[in-house]
């Protein structure tokens, strides 16, 4: 197979974010055959997520070529670019072509608010699911939301199942089992309370207050 028929995936990056919403989907793709992954911003200079990890992109959004898969996550800092023409311009070109249109955790926001999602059902973290769907979108639930060729994971951690499913439809179920072998990805959480639905309203409202106080997030 010759690099002009890899798969090439966009993983859209921004200041602000959450590390581990792209740094999941990453992990998995990089263990695949035959992709070329391109971490992309606006410029190249170096970004600072939402917990003080800084990455480098590699590619601009100028010089970024047509993408087989787009993806974006969520992140504190989604709220100073979510609505900034130059980003959502971005994925309105990118989604004409691209096979396949993602995201992870909040970043479904990005695709929204791009109009790549009306008519389409969505995964998001479960505090911005009411915003997500005042936005028009059927909100979905499930940890990894298929609907034809919008691919979107929950919150945060979904983004290695999210990632998973993708590698399964690029490269095959065999390489995405070897991907989650060699990953050792056999999650046994010390607690099962990774859902609202399995937390309980109590812990819920705790977990709210936690980041609207102290992460300063506005949840609506």
């Amino acid at each position: 197979m010759t690099d002009s028929q890899k798969h090439i995936i966009g993983l859209v990056m921004y200041p602000g974010m959450t590390a581990l919403d792209i740094v999941g989907p990453q992990q998995v793709f990089s263990a695949l055959p035959h992709v070329q992954i391109h971490r992309i911003w606006k410029t190249l200079d170096p970004i600072k997520t939402d917990d003080g990890m800084v990455i480098l992109p590699d590619t601009t959004f100028d010089h970024c070529p047509l993408l087989d898969v787009i993806c974006v996550g969520g992140g504190l800092g989604q709220m100073a670019v979510v609505n900034d023409p130059e980003v959502l311009e971005f994925f309105r070109r990118q989604g004409n072509t691209a096979k396949f249109i993602t995201s992870v955790c909040g970043g479904s926001e990005f695709l929204a608010k791009a109009g790549l999602l009306q008519g389409y059902r969505a995964a998001t973290h479960w505090m911005m699911r009411e915003q997500l769907a005042g936005l028009g979108v059927e909100v979905g639930t499930e940890r990894v939301v298929i609907d034809r060729n919008r691919m979107t994971g929950g919150g945060v951690t979904a983004g290695i199942d999210f990632g998973l499913v993708i590698a399964e439809k690029l490269c095959g179920e065999e390489a995405a089992k070897i991907a989650q072998l060699l990953m050792e990805y056999d999650p046994a959480p010390p607690f099962d309370v990774g859902s609202p639905e399995k937390a309980g309203s109590d812990l819920v409202n705790k977990a709210m207050s936690y980041a609207m106080g102290t992460l300063g997030l506005q949840v609506k």
